[in-house]
């Protein structure tokens, strides 16, 4: 195995993190400061245009994206660096870069699936940020970490597809420049079990869809990136060009989809884990109990030397499997995908709760991000497949090179 970049990638990551340093890191302040001055508002505030443009400007644009055409055509094991850099600010610079979630996933089914007209329509308009998307798989009635229970249906009548069902969790579509969903839902329902289902485009402002609330996230409504939204799709139809890929195909473009978007989450948490330990470091080097600072303490060395050697330990993983997906392909590198989408969600919320331990009051209040990481870490135990169905597919895995 060897992790190392090309060239290319490493002038990125060093542009990047001067991007941070010089404009992400003191933007956070005032970021957050006019987000709380439009509570309203369901899009980033102003200042995130201008990061968009600089970001832009320093050549940090759409490099979640290995496909050339479309990307900067970095490889998973390039991009895993540089997405760890922006999982330091969350909230402002996976946007800024244009490489957010749930968009990403979304612009990647297009490149590899989408016709030449939906990349027109579409996935250039979300490649120069015009525009934001949705992904709505998950359903409030049914119990989701198993994707075949999917109840919304998608029938075909004629020249077009009717839309039936009612969707939540769909990540962004508060977002009034949300303008398109990806649907997924049952097309064939006598069909075997993993080719029922199908994948098609929704625009938001078609007649039967309807936004019927935000869902919170330990409270937070997540308002700068589009909440997240339950959605009823009511008799809704659609010309059935807007499918994506074949009938039948929606479970195989969910595995596509997914298996990029659940390490991208990985490589962004391994950075809001050093966020983390850089501010517990700080704090305790810098606050007096006792009678010596915190950082003296022996529970509180243990803390930070642990924090170290278990993000390490997860980096190594997540760059295994970016390395595997880029040498052997998604599927060949699912064993360790499922992994790191056990271990790194939780290390980074072990990592982040001993800081906010350190900080004492100020870990749960406003004044530090680390409450909003913290809730961050703890969802994606459950987002993009819970960690019991991971361990599963793990489990199912290792018992195969024995059966």
């Amino acid at each position: 195995m060897d992790f190392a970049v090309s060239p290319r990638a490493a002038e990125l990551h060093r542009t990047a993190s001067e991007f941070l340093v010089e404009h992400v890191y003191p933007a956070e302040a005032e970021f957050a400061a006019q987000a709380a001055a439009a509570p309203d508002v369901w899009h980033a505030p102003p200042l995130a245009e201008a990061l968009k443009a600089e970001a832009r400007r320093r050549g940090l644009w759409n490099l979640f994206l290995p496909h050339a055409e479309f990307g900067a055509g970095l490889s998973n094991l390039d991009y895993a660096p540089i997405a760890e850099l922006t999982g330091r600010s969350p909230s402002i610079a996976p946007e800024a870069m244009n490489c957010a979630a749930p968009d990403t996933g979304n612009m990647e089914l297009l490149a590899m699936f989408g016709t030449p007209e939906q990349q027109d329509r579409w996935l250039r308009p979300l490649l120069a940020a015009e525009i934001r998307s949705c992904f709505s798989m998950t359903e409030p009635d049914v119990a989701s970490s198993d994707a075949t229970n999917i109840s919304t249906r998608i029938t075909r009548d004629g020249g077009e597809y009717v839309v039936h069902g009612r969707k939540w969790w769909s990540s962004g579509a508060m977002n009034p420049r949300c303008a398109v969903s990806i649907v997924m839902g049952v097309s064939d329902p006598d069909a075997d079990r993993h080719a029922r289902q199908s994948m098609i485009l929704v625009p938001l402002d078609t007649p039967g869809v309807t936004i019927v609330r935000p869902t919170t996230v330990f409270g937070y409504d997540d308002r700068t990136h589009g909440g997240h939204a339950e959605i009823l799709f009511d008799q809704v139809r659609v010309p059935a060009s807007n499918l994506l890929g074949g009938q039948g195909d929606g479970f195989a473009l969910a595995q596509a989809r997914l298996g990029p978007g659940r390490i991208h989450h990985c490589m962004r948490l391994i950075g809001m884990a050093e966020r983390a330990l850089e501010l517990m470091c700080r704090r305790t080097l810098s606050r007096v109990a006792f009678g010596r600072p915190i950082a003296a303490q022996g529970v509180v060395r243990e803390w930070i030397a642990d924090s170290r050697i278990a993000i390490e330990q997860a980096r190594l993983l997540v760059l295994k499997a970016a390395w595997l997906m880029d040498t052997v392909g998604n599927k060949g590198a699912a064993m360790e995908i499922g992994a790191i989408k056990v271990v790194v969600p939780q290390m980074a919320r072990t990592v982040i709760d001993r800081a906010i331990q350190a900080h004492g009051g100020a870990g749960v209040s406003q004044d530090t991000p680390l409450a909003s990481l913290y809730a961050h870490a703890r969802t994606l135990q459950i987002a993009d497949g819970p960690d019991e169905v991971h361990r599963r597919s793990v489990a199912r895995g290792e018992l195969a090179r024995y059966a």
